[in-house]
C-alpha cells in the first residue's frame, strides 16, 4: 500500500472513530511504527489532524468534546503520571471535588488504589467516577453524585448540577480541561460543562488542574477558569519549556510529572 492510500484510510478512521494509535495502524497496514509517524505528521502538515502522544486525533475534536470511550485511550501513560501525582495532594478524610473527562478519571483510579482514599467523600459530576467508587468493596469512601444532563464525556452538567453544587462545600476540587489558552485559562467545548466546573471552583477551598502537555496546543470554546483562579496545575514534563515558564508566570504552582518508561510504553502500545 502506497503512502497516498495510507494517509487516506487513516483520514478515514479518524472520521468513524475521532482518534487512532499508531500502534493499531501500524498492525492492521503491516508497517512499522516510523512508517505510520511520518504518514500522521504529513497529515498534521496538511492540516487534517492532529498529532498527539502515540497517534492523532481528528481535527473536528478541537470544538466539540469527543466521546469518553475515544478520549480515554489518548495518551494513557501521560495521564497516568499525572493522575500520581496528583494523589499526593489528598489525604486521608478529606472532602474533594472530581470533573468529568478521562484524567479525572484516571486519578479517581490512581487515588481509589491509594491509602490517601481512606475516609475520603467525593462529590462528581462524572458518571464514569461514580460508578468506579461504587465498585468498592473494603475502603470507606461516600460518593455525591450532582444530577444533571449528560454530556458525550459522560459529564452531568447543567443548572441541576449547578444547584446541588452550590449547596455544598469542598477542601479541593480536582478538573480536567480541553485546552489551555495562554493567557486566557483554561477552557471546554461544551458552555454547560464549563459553568459546572465554574460552579465546583466556586465551593472549593483550593482547585486543581489536571491535564497534559498537549492540551496547550489545541483550542476550545468556553472559558471556565484563569489562571489566577487557579492553585495548582498538575501536567507532565513533555510540555515545551516556553509554555513551562509562561505558565509559571501566571498560575501559582506548576507541578511537572514525570512519566516512567514503562507508562510510555503501555501508552504506545494500547490500541
Amino acid at each position: 500500500m502506497i503512502s497516498s492510500q495510507r494517509q487516506h484510510l487513516i483520514v478515514s478512521r479518524l472520521r468513524t472513530r475521532g482518534a487512532v494509535r499508531i500502534s493499531a495502524l501500524s498492525k492492521e497496514l503491516g508497517v512499522s511504527a516510523m512508517t505510520i509517524r511520518r504518514d500522521i505528521a504529513e497529515l498534521a502538515d496538511k492540516g487534517l489532524l492532529k498529532r498527539v502522544h502515540g497517534g492523532a486525533v481528528s481535527t473536528s475534536t478541537l470544538l466539540s468534546e469527543p466521546l469518553f470511550s475515544v478520549k480515554s485511550q489518548m495518551d494513557i501513560g501521560l495521564k497516568d503520571a499525572i493522575a500520581q501525582k496528583a494523589v499526593e495532594f489528598v489525604q486521608p478524610g478529606d472532602v474533594i471535588a472530581i470533573g468529568g473527562g478521562t484524567t479525572a478519571y484516571v486519578f479517581a483510579q490512581h487515588l481509589l488504589e491509594s491509602q490517601n482514599a481512606n475516609g475520603i467523600t467525593i462529590l462528581t459530576n462524572s458518571i464514569p467516577v461514580a460508578e468506579l467508587v461504587q465498585a468498592l468493596e473494603s475502603k470507606d469512601v461516600e460518593v455525591i453524585v450532582t444530577g444533571g444532563v449528560i454530556t458525550r464525556s459522560n459529564s452531568l452538567v447543567g443548572p441541576i448540577a449547578d444547584k446541588v453544587i452550590a449547596s455544598l462545600r469542598v477542601n479541593t476540587v480536582f478538573l480536567g480541561t480541553h485546552s489551555v489558552s495562554i493567557p486566557r485559562g483554561f477552557l471546554m467545548p461544551n458552555s454547560l460543562e464549563a459553568a459546572t466546573d465554574m460552579a465546583m471552583m466556586d465551593i472549593a477551598d483550593r482547585t486543581i488542574i489536571l491535564t497534559d502537555h498537549t492540551k496547550w496546543s489545541s483550542t476550545s470554546l468556553s472559558l471556565f477558569a484563569r489562571f489566577g483562579q487557579v492553585d495548582t496545575v498538575i501536567t507532565d514534563d513533555g510540555l515545551d519549556a516556553d509554555s513551562v515558564a509562561r505558565t509559571r508566570d501566571l498560575v501559582k504552582e506548576l507541578v511537572l510529572a514525570h512519566p516512567t518508561e514503562n507508562s510510555e510504553e503501555e501508552s504506545e502500545q494500547l490500541p
